[in-house]
């Protein structure tokens, strides 16, 4: 009976890609299933055989550990660089954008409360 192993529900394509070239690497029998159409499947890593639950599990928990230091350092690199980008940054970069946005925020307000005293309550 198939077992689930990972859910790739918001996985980036790297991490999933990683996590498809260990198993394979290690010759542990998955598959996989997408989200659909519509985004409302399970996407996820599947085992075929149960037997291997154990070893697959133990390889990704330490994948995990690893990934979520080679993650931390990646970030504070950034962060000495200072190639993160902050909110205050990107409104600083594109005043326009925010100012569109709000414009557009503001016009939808507008509308509602409008049709509200309209329509009435």
């Amino acid at each position: 009976m198939p077992t689930l192993l990972f859910s790739l529900r918001g996985v980036p394509d790297d991490e999933s890609y990683e996590i498809k070239e260990l198993l394979t690497s290690h010759e542990i029998n998955y598959y996989e299933t997408s989200a659909g159409n519509w985004g409302i499947s399970m996407p996820a890593l599947w085992l075929n055989n149960t037997d291997e639950l154990e070893k697959a599990q133990k390889l990704l928990d330490e994948y995990q550990q690893q990934r979520a230091i080679s993650q931390r350092e990646n970030y504070e690199q950034l962060k000495r660089e200072k190639k993160d980008k902050r909110l205050i940054d990107v409104i600083i970069e594109k005043p326009l954008r925010l100012l569109i946005y709000l414009a557009a925020i503001g016009f939808i307000l507008y509308l509602y409360v409008k049709m509200l005293f309209e329509f009435g309550l």
